[in-house]
């Protein structure tokens, strides 16, 4: 039996901060958990965040427990609480650096069926928690982003079989009065366009992992 195995580790947003790398592999015991070798991590990177209700672990690009056992190889991401293209039928997910028309995802979900199409926008705005914004950074776990964004309108689909679901998330910098993100749902009745929608929209917030940076106008 080896004396250890080799896993890869990935810090995303301020956990890249703390931890002054993006990538970087560690060797634990065989059987170890991903709580340890996020332990581990933390012996080399004291600054990393000690709550581990403040962090959520991905192995192989989807989300574990922190008592999920590791093997030789796997890759682990480190990923703070979300904030958050590729096309089927009838449904489109991107995520990139361009600007977001929401004209064009409606376009994806409609259809002769559809009695109703719900969007929403998020738009960057010129103030959060009393300071005035001047622009955000938007950073995403790419790969693990579309995936999930895939699954969301999977689980869309079970509850609203009818629905058609377009999703798109910027990343990079953004100006203050552009739109951060779109969700469009086509439904034969308004109700249910409206509820998936919703629905849609807090799920990517819960669970697609891209962070936002707040830069103020004093420079903090």
């Amino acid at each position: 039996m080896p004396v250890a195995i080799a896993v890869r580790c990935r810090f995303f947003a301020r956990l890249r901060e703390q931890a002054g790398t993006e990538t970087e592999t560690v060797e634990v015991p065989p059987g170890s958990t991903a709580d340890d070798v996020y332990e581990a991590l933390r012996r080399s990177h004291p600054a990393l965040e000690p709550n581990r209700d403040a962090v959520r672990v991905a192995v192989n690009q989807e989300f574990r427990d922190w008592g999920t056992t590791v093997a030789e190889g796997d890759e682990l991401a480190f990923i703070p609480p979300v904030s958050g293209g590729a096309h089927r039928v009838g449904v489109l997910f991107e995520l990139g650096s361009q600007p977001l028309d929401a004209r064009r995802l409606e376009a994806a979900v409609a259809h002769p069926g559809a009695g109703a199409i719900c969007t929403f926008t998020g738009i960057v705005r010129d103030n959060s928690r009393g300071q005035s914004v001047t622009h955000l950074d938007y950073e995403a776990y790419a790969e693990m982003a579309t995936a999930q964004m895939h699954r969301i309108g999977d689980e869309i689909a079970e509850s609203w079989p009818e629905a058609r679901v377009a999703m798109a998330h910027r990343t990079g910098k953004l100006e203050v009065g552009e739109a951060s993100v779109v969700v469009s749902v086509s439904c034969p009745h308004r109700d249910e366009a409206i509820a998936a929608c919703k629905w849609g929209i807090d799920r990517l917030k819960e669970s697609v992992p891209i962070w936002k940076k707040e830069h103020a106008a004093d420079g903090t």
